[in-house]
């Protein structure tokens, strides 16, 4: 008998009743974002994309500030301070729209805000937290470089003291940086004499330069760009206080890869929705396809890999609110779920058949962007190795020395 005499209801969109997990202020962030991204985005999102672009992302970063979505999980300095769930929930609406706009506020909140927040000087907050909060002011985070992405400790971006003063010269390049053509500041990582550390550099400094990436066929409504530095002089203030080597901008990327764990379960999530909506409408032979054996497969397995794919983010979720996760947790989580949600999509679209590759659909849309995802913040090859040397104890990451 199920408490209080009620017979419990299988729901096909939520089969393991989670929402019964959430707090009810949590559903109501949910709920809060998905409808501002109803009226706000997703009418649009699909001639953004065959577009590739973002008309006004300035505006649209502002409205997402106005809710108290960026750097949401972040305490002080204008940023709400809500929970991790609160901001893994809101990352799941953000990409069950487009993993665009989600990268747009991740990369905003949890790597750019992030970083300053955790390793900037008190100048450095002061000055760019509670107006990146708003969106008065957006963010970009520079480590990637065209020939160093799995490598970053090999970067060929160096910062060096200009003689005997305090200022320094930064020169180099940063490629596929989400937001980078339009940022206000950019929190840039370059080899020093004293190990790699992170600098805080305004885009409107003489020497930086923010090209616009085009030709993508995936994540095209979002800004990417390769920045370039060119004899830039920054003044001592402007790098990180105390961290050195790649500690800082790895912890950065573990915050990150926390909300694409939730993030690509939207994309999962609205792929598997168009899917079941579309077998029980579609007549083949005479009957819905939904009817058929086989698709009912796909979709039980879809259901299966979706559901358990919400349940470890919100596993993850929990502890980060109370103890905390480790690196190899985060990875095991974003290694597993965006695979998983990549799959689901690739199988949403067999059952559209040909409507599948249709933008009046989301599903291709969802599927062309998670081949981003798949490789951004950690391969499918780099997390596989975090996960081997955790379990071994041995390092396969290079090969072995003579």
């Amino acid at each position: 008998m199920a408490p209080h005499g009620k017979t419990p209801r299988f729901a096909p969109l939520d089969p393991l009743s989670l929402d019964d997990l959430l707090e009810p202020d949590e559903i109501a962030i949910r709920e809060s974002v998905r409808g501002m991204l109803a009226d706000r985005v997703q009418p649009y999102i699909a001639d953004w994309f065959e577009a590739g672009t973002i008309p006004e992302p300035r505006a649209l970063m502002k409205e997402f500030g106005a809710m108290g979505l960026l750097g949401m999980h972040l305490d002080g300095y204008g940023c709400a301070g809500l929970s991790a769930v609160a901001y893994g929930l809101a990352s799941v609406e953000l990409e069950a729209c487009d993993s665009g706009v989600r990268s747009m506020v991740s990369v905003q909140g949890s790597l750019a805000m992030y970083a300053i927040w955790r390793w900037g000087s008190d100048e450095h907050k002061d000055e760019w937290l509670p107006r990146m909060a708003a969106g008065d002011a957006i963010g970009c985070f520079g480590l990637t470089e065209s020939d160093h992405g799995s490598d970053p400790g090999s970067m060929r971006t160096r910062a060096r003291r200009d003689g005997d003063g305090d200022d320094w010269i930064l020169n180099g390049s940063k490629m596929w940086i989400t937001n980078g053509s339009i940022a206000d500041v950019a929190v840039v990582w370059a080899q020093t004499d004293e190990g790699i550390r992170g600098f805080v550099v305004p885009t409107d400094a003489p020497g930086f330069t923010a090209n616009t990436i085009k030709h993508k066929m995936s994540l095209r409504a979002s800004v990417t760009a390769e920045l370039s530095f060119d004899n830039l002089r920054l003044p001592n203030a402007a790098a990180f206080p105390e961290v050195r080597g790649l500690k800082g901008p790895l912890s950065c990327l573990t915050e990150a890869r926390f909300g694409i764990v939730w993030g690509c379960m939207g994309a999962a999530r609205s792929s598997f929705e168009t899917a079941l909506d579309y077998s029980k409408s579609r007549i083949q032979f005479g009957v819905p396809i939904g009817s058929f054996q086989l698709t009912q497969a796909k979709l039980a397995d879809m259901c299966l890999e979706l559901n358990k794919g919400l349940l470890l983010a919100l596993h993850l979720g929990r502890r980060k609110d109370s103890v905390g996760l480790t690196p190899e947790q985060v990875s095991f989580a974003k290694l597993n779920n965006v695979r998983e949600a990549l799959d689901i999509c690739r199988t949403a679209r067999t059952i559209l058949g040909a409507n599948g590759i249709s933008l009046e659909y989301p599903v291709i849309r969802h599927m062309n962007n998670l081949e981003s995802v798949l490789t951004y913040e950690g391969t499918v090859e780099m997390h596989t190795l975090v996960l081997g040397q955790a379990l071994t104890g041995l390092n396969a990451f290079a090969p072995p020395q003579p």
